[in-house]
């Protein structure tokens, strides 16, 4: 698969830098961003976020889907939400908190999901 653009999501108030991940074998498939934020390893580490929540809903008996989870720094917002399309694959954005509007970038960031194309 092509590195995918996510290049639409940098015009989010306070964006550091996002990658789209496959949860199932860490693969990343694209970045944006990121100075010195390494997105390939903060997308490591997430996977496995997203890979201990579903293990724990799952060990719950929880007949849900993680809609997004959010992890708040001193400094930043960390938000990984699974695509509706495919919840294997999950957008990763790193935002400055002084910076960022946390309601409106978890609406920008839906409303890029639904402009994938992952064919």
């Amino acid at each position: 698969m092509a590195s995918i653009d996510l290049s639409p999501l940098t015009d989010i108030d306070g964006f550091i830098g996002a990658a789209l991940v496959d949860s199932d074998s860490g693969l990343v498939l694209g970045t944006a961003g990121g100075g010195s934020l390494d997105m390939e390893m903060a997308a490591a580490g997430n996977t496995e976020v997203v890979r201990a929540k579903r293990k724990t809903m799952k060990s719950l008996g929880l007949q849900d889907k993680i809609e997004d989870v959010l992890i708040s720094l001193n400094r930043q917002y960390h938000l990984l939400r699974p695509l509706d399309s495919n919840d294997a694959i999950f957008i990763y954005i790193a935002l400055d908190r002084k910076q960022a509007n946390l309601g409106m970038a978890r609406l920008q960031v839906k409303k890029f999901e639904k402009s994938l194309d992952l064919a």
